[in-house]
């Protein structure tokens, strides 16, 4: 190979090497974007399962008042 060769080669990868790194941070950002989004969906579906606690609370509760006040058909 001649000297200009060698010196196109040695650019090349070197370029390349300038790219390969700024994948690697974009990797990285996106690594904690994702993490975040995560925890942010797993916090939501902690939160949906609290209300739907809740509401199984307030609907058992609302059979009891209606059964005492005679408001429902009978079964």
């Amino acid at each position: 190979m001649t000297a200009q060769t060698e010196n196109l080669i040695l650019e090349i990868l070197k370029r390349m090497q300038g790219d390969m790194s700024e994948m690697k941070a974009d990797i990285g950002d996106l690594r904690l974007r994702m993490t975040a989004t995560e925890e942010h969906l797993a916090t939501l579906v902690m939160s949906t399962a609290g209300i739907n606690h809740r509401l199984d609370r307030v609907s058992d509760r609302v059979e009891r008042i209606e059964r005492r006040l005679e408001l429902t058909d009978a079964r």
